[in-house]
């Protein structure tokens, strides 16, 4: 069983390095169960990008795949070190994430607003853009 903090290295171009703002960060641990490196090579193959790895490269901590708007997947528990008022690192970017995305998508829908008048009003011949089809790679 994995105990504890561990260092983990986060790749320069990822959801992760984004959200820390460094390269080294140190993160609790409690489980029993690893990333299989037997299936590394057929998983990136397939698009999952690993972009956390303990300083020796033994453990994968951090997995994402970059054509999503926001997929991480992470071996520690970042509950471990978020508060109310001071969340995660990961909970932060991902709730970003996920407004930023909202708010993109409903740009279409709201008109532009003049002084005074109802922002809420959508536009009368405004079409919701279609949400990206994410389906498991052949």
């Amino acid at each position: 069983m994995r105990l504890g903090s561990w260092a983990c290295n986060l790749s320069p171009d990822s959801f992760a390095h984004r959200a820390y703002g460094r390269r080294e960060i140190h993160e609790r641990h409690r489980h029993r169960y690893e990333f299989n490196r037997e299936y590394e090579e057929l998983l990136t193959a397939a698009g999952l990008r690993i972009t956390g790895e303990t300083p020796d490269r033994t453990y994968v901590e951090i997995c994402e795949i970059a054509d999503h708007p926001w997929f991480l997947g992470c071996q520690f528990h970042p509950e471990f070190k978020s508060k109310p008022m001071e969340p995660h690192p990961l909970f932060k970017a991902f709730i970003g994430a996920a407004y930023e995305n909202r708010r993109r998508r409903l740009a279409p829908l709201v008109q532009e607003v003049e002084p005074g008048e109802d922002a809420a009003e959508p536009k009368e011949d405004a079409v919701p853009q279609e949400e990206p089809q994410y389906s498991r790679a052949d």
